[in-house]
């Protein structure tokens, strides 16, 4: 439940859940049959020692992996292991640890690629939508990178790649958006611009699950966080009550 400005509480609408849900790799169990809640409309955290199965949980979630077991749901529609294309239909985005873009693509081109279903070679074709091109400039100067258009996504610093993958992420306009470590290689200025981002897409009724390791971040970013160790959920709720919570300081610090 959650509480308003008038005192009144309502009830929690949970978007994307898993039930049971694994996935090893040879003898190693990434994900362990992991039962989680994240909370639609909210910005959720993800977080957990490295290695904990957080973006394993990310891969099969969003059709990028199969699980070996368990259930994925999504506004209570089954999405178990059904391929990544059919899940960005239902509505949920995703960037990566490792930030993928097309190097020796232009920032625009970039862009245009998150929504085509054509070939690279007709991509780079005179002949493109305008509507589509319109929209590719009205998110590049919302994340900032508007003067990059044309340059080359490998001649842009990585901070900039990663505003890039985001706005490539809004140009399906995904209703819910998962963001697997955002500040991750990126320096104190573009992480403000992130969040800052991140708050504002929010307000407008975009959801969020970022996984991140940078708890300041983290705890000031978001409405629930989940912690994961060893591939399971150990504790969920506000940041003010899981960053005391004795479990996670076990799984961060061994204490």
């Amino acid at each position: 439940m959650t509480e308003t400005a008038t005192g009144t509480t309502t009830a929690t609408r949970i978007g994307l859940a898993t039930e049971g849900l694994t996935k090893s790799f040879g003898g190693v169990r990434a994900v362990d049959g992991a039962s989680v809640q994240f909370h639609h409309g909210k910005v959720n955290a993800l977080i957990g020692p490295n290695g904990s199965g957080k973006t394993t949980f990310f891969n099969c979630v969003t059709g990028m992996i199969k699980p070996d077991s368990g259930t994925a749901t999504y506004l209570g529609q089954d999405i178990t292991g059904k391929a990544s294309h059919r899940i960005a239909r239902a509505g949920i985005g995703r960037s990566f640890q490792l930030c993928r873009v097309f190097p020796r693509m232009t920032v625009m081109e970039n862009m245009l690629v998150a929504v085509r279903s054509a070939s690279l070679r007709h991509l780079v074709a005179p002949a493109r939508s305008s509507a589509e091109v319109e929209r590719a400039r009205e998110l590049l100067t919302r994340v900032g990178i508007d003067h990059l258009e044309n340059s080359e996504a490998r001649d842009i610093s990585y901070g900039q790649q990663k505003l890039l993958e985001l706005a490539g992420v809004l140009m399906a306009d995904p209703e819910t958006i998962m963001l697997d470590e955002p500040a991750g290689g990126v320096n104190p200025a573009l992480i403000d611009r992130i969040a800052s981002l991140v708050r504002d897409l929010n307000a407008e009724g975009k959801t969020f699950i970022v996984v991140e390791h940078n708890m300041d971040l983290v705890m000031s970013l978001s409405d629930h966080v989940v912690v994961f160790d060893r591939g399971r959920q150990i504790c969920e709720g506000p940041p003010s009550v899981v960053q005391n919570d004795p479990r996670v300081l076990e799984a961060y610090l061994g204490i």
